[in-house]
């Protein structure tokens, strides 16, 4: 049973990614297609994790109240989800970071090339938000 749900999952996550934007591939390229897109794909990967949650943890939610081993490994399983949003969240913001700081720090180097040290320390902090997520990430899985 736990393969059949863990095939399930990964191409039920697969389709999420692939329909929507499969789906407004062909026509005209315009901006609005692509936030129709993206939009659709938003909410269908959060639907499917949502139902992932409820699947993985709903089955097990009376049965891990008698046993304490089975209470750890929903414990395991919400840290695990947890680790990964933080992974997960903290690439997101860097890379809206580095997309801003990068850009601003090309335009002024193609203006004065004497910035390029300061603009790299800019792009290089915007870096490092992913990084402490990964460290986050690693402490809490250290604590399983």
């Amino acid at each position: 049973m736990d393969t059949l749900v863990k095939i399930t999952l990964s191409v039920a996550l697969t389709l999420s990614i692939l329909v929507p934007f499969g789906a407004f591939a062909a026509g005209e390229k315009t901006k609005g297609r692509y936030k129709t897109a993206l939009a659709v794909n938003i909410v269908c990967f959060f639907g499917i994790l949502l139902f992932a949650s409820a699947l993985l943890f709903g089955g097990n939610a009376y049965a891990a109240a008698e046993t304490e081993a089975a209470a750890s490994s929903a414990g395991n399983g919400l840290g695990y989800i947890g680790a990964a949003l933080s992974v997960g969240l903290s690439c997101i913001g860097g890379g809206i970071a580095v997309s801003s700081a990068a850009s601003a720090a090309l335009g002024a180097i193609s203006e004065d090339s004497s910035v390029l040290g300061k603009s790299l320390i800019f792009v290089g902090l915007a870096e490092g938000v992913c990084l402490y997520g990964l460290i986050i990430a690693f402490m809490i899985l250290g604590q399983m």
